[in-house]
């Protein structure tokens, strides 16, 4: 892959080669963007540029740095093997990249300590951080780095991207699968390739269907479901929110066609005469409350069965 072969962010891709061939690319970067966004092709990209690596292989002046299995934060001494892994001469030319993923969860500590590198890198040396938010990267590490901000793709752009990848999708299939994905391709590839995301679409829609039902089973039901999944809770609420949305089109036009889960037609219609509109937006604001929480890091198992109790009195 090159950078005429990446679907979208056309912007950052055309500023980052400019600074490249005017040779004014700096040595310090931050890509910033949701998981599966497309941070790690772009950075991995730009570092073959740098090192003139035409190869779509290994290159040994590519240093990769990812959290460590079972770590929670990048700390010191992942930071002193980055220091001193700069300081090594490049094997294959005159250039070295290093990309630091989760760059978001290194410690404040071991940040001050990257600081001078990332000020006075050795010559030749290129650092690229990539995170999901700046908001834990200390301003004296963002002040000294360019940062690039990377957007979710346009629908057109997603559609792109999945006749590329997915071409034997069908119509109806990439309409659900762009509605899911929310402009993010590498949320797309997790929902066409793994069995577990046809679960979670299944199974909320099932939950959506049994809140009026009466059942006081309900939350014994579906809290193992939803904490099985609580590391996917976006996609979990994407899912749900967009049948809600969906119930909302339909019981508006009657138009089955306007639908984004047209394969779930029928129970999108049940759904619709279940709830009415003052109930459904209730249910977004509950989705919507849970979503602050999660981000909060409120213990999961607590906001999830919280869910399903609102859910059920509405």
């Amino acid at each position: 892959m090159d950078f005429a072969e990446i679907i979208g962010h056309d912007k950052i891709k055309s500023q980052i080669l400019r600074e490249i061939k005017l040779n004014r690319f700096s040595h310090a970067h931050i890509i910033v963007g949701e998981d599966g966004i497309g941070k790690s092709i772009i950075a991995l990209e730009t570092a073959k540029i740098i090192v003139n690596n035409k190869k779509t292989g290994f290159s040994t002046d590519i240093i990769e740095y990812k959290l460590r299995e079972n770590r929670k934060s990048i700390g010191i001494d992942d930071i002193k093997n980055i220091i001193d892994e700069t300081s090594k001469k490049p094997y294959e030319g005159n250039k070295k990249v290093i990309i630091v993923y989760n760059a978001d969860l290194i410690t404040e500590t071991a940040q001050n300590a990257f600081l001078k590198t990332i000020e006075e890198p050795f010559e030749g040396v290129y650092i690229i951080l990539l995170c999901e938010k700046m908001d834990n990267i200390l301003d004296t590490i963002q002040s000294r780095c360019a940062v690039y901000k990377l957007s979710r793709l346009k629908d057109d752009e997603m559609i792109e991207f999945l006749n590329k990848r997915f071409p034997s999708l069908s119509h109806e299939e990439k309409k659900s699968i762009i509605a899911f994905s929310d402009g993010i391709p590498g949320r797309a590839e997790k929902f066409i390739q793994d069995t577990s995301f046809h679960e979670i679409r299944n199974t909320s829609l099932d939950l959506l269907k049994d809140l009026n039902n009466g059942d006081l089973d309900v939350i014994s039901k579906y809290s193992s479901f939803l904490f099985k999944y609580r590391t996917e809770w976006k996609e979990l609420f994407t899912c749900i929110l967009s049948y809600i949305r969906d119930v909302f089109v339909y019981k508006e036009t009657a138009n089955q066609e306007m639908l984004i889960n047209r394969d779930k037609f029928y129970d999108i219609k049940l759904i619709g005469e279940m709830f009415s509109f003052s109930k459904l937006s209730y249910i977004i604001d509950i989705i919507k409350r849970a979503e602050k929480k999660l981000e909060a890091n409120v213990n999961p198992n607590l906001v999830f069965n919280s869910i399903i109790l609102k859910m059920q009195e509405v």
